[in-house]
Formats: C-alpha cells, sequence, structure tokens
C-alpha cells in the first residue's frame, strides 16, 4: 500500500512560479514510477510529467515541456513538480500518481489507467 500526499499548491499571478510536493509512505517509493496529473473544471485528467525509479529518466506532456520539472528525494520519499512561467490554463487540481509495474517502457505512461495509487490533489490556479 501507498499513501501520496501532494502539497504546495496555491494562487499564483501569470508568470509566476509554484513548486509542488509529493510525499509518499511505504518502504518501496524508490521502486515506483512518479507521475503527476492535472484535471481542469469540466476537463478530462491529463498527464502532465513523470519520473523514473532513480530520476534518470522523466517525460513531459508538450503543454509543459520547458517550464515544468519534475525530480525526486528517494532518501525523503518525495517527488517534486517545479513549474515556472505558469499560464492560467495551468489552473486545475494537481495529482501525483505511482506506477507500480516496475516498466518505464510502458507505451501509454500518459493514461491514469496505468497508476495503481493516488493522492488527494493539491489546487494550482493562476491568473492572468
Amino acid at each position: 500500500q501507498v499513501q501520496l500526499v501532494e502539497s504546495g499548491g496555491g494562487l499564483v499571478q501569470a508568470g509566476g512560479s509554484l513548486r509542488l510536493s509529493c510525499a509518499a509512505s511505504g518502504r518501496t517509493f524508490s521502486s515506483y514510477i512518479i507521475g503527476w496529473f492535472r484535471q481542469a473544471p469540466g476537463k478530462e485528467r491529463e498527464f502532465v510529467a513523470r519520473i523514473s525509479w532513480r530520476g534518470g529518466s522523466t517525460d513531459y506532456a508538450d503543454s509543459v515541456k520547458g517550464r515544468f520539472t519534475i525530480s525526486r528525494d528517494n532518501a525523503k520519499n518525495t517527488v517534486t513538480l517545479q513549474m515556472n512561467s505558469l499560464k492560467p490554463e495551468d489552473t486545475a487540481v494537481y495529482y501525483c500518481a505511482a506506477d507500480t509495474s516496475g516498466s518505464y517502457t510502458r507505451p501509454y505512461y500518459y493514461r491514469g489507467d496505468e497508476y495503481d495509487y493516488w493522492g488527494q490533489g493539491t489546487q494550482v490556479t493562476v491568473s492572468s
């Protein structure tokens, strides 16, 4: 069982930055792929980024590439999403999720149903 807790959301002006954290319980955290997703009101949940077990591999949605950076600290059981140059369209509830499959090469990694555990989410609001 893995428990994930997001934090760091809030209200920021366009062009600003926020740093989201995902804290995980469990001794096997370092073996999980961790992803970030977001869901805006009236829209479907969408993939944002993911990171491999040791942090050596990352993937990003095109919409955030170059602005967001995902990283992890396995000693602290934490994954961080640094969000810079925020835009109003980044407004959403952000969720972290754990993929326990052990395979970073799964082709549908951007789909939420590939992840086994989810946090409760943290709200990010970007004003124009």
